[in-house]
């Protein structure tokens, strides 16, 4: 079981993710402030989780540097397609 201190730290990298988020990805009106956090810590949640049960251990630095590149970059990339679906109307 994952130490709280390590959900603590996506949850805290989450955030900071979303605080800079619309000087990195530019203000929409097409979505609100929460969702690049919450897609950041999804994409943290699901690369730390897929990490572990390949059976990388978690004090292993390869662990921590692979979720943290790979959190904004879901947070980038999952917000210009949460913005185009609702552009188009499907969401």
């Amino acid at each position: 079981m994952t130490p709280f201190i390590e959900v603590l730290f996506i949850v805290a990298y989450a955030a900071i993710l979303a605080s800079v988020a619309p000087y990195v990805l530019g203000k929409s009106e097409e979505y609100g402030s929460l969702i690049p956090g919450a897609l950041a810590m999804a994409t943290g949640a699901i690369v730390w989780t897929v990490l572990l049960w390949a059976g990388i251990p978690d004090t292993n630095g390869w662990i921590w540097a692979l979720v943290m590149i790979a959190m904004p970059l879901g947070m980038g990339f999952g917000a210009k397609e949460f913005e185009r679906r609702r552009i188009a109307g499907k969401i």
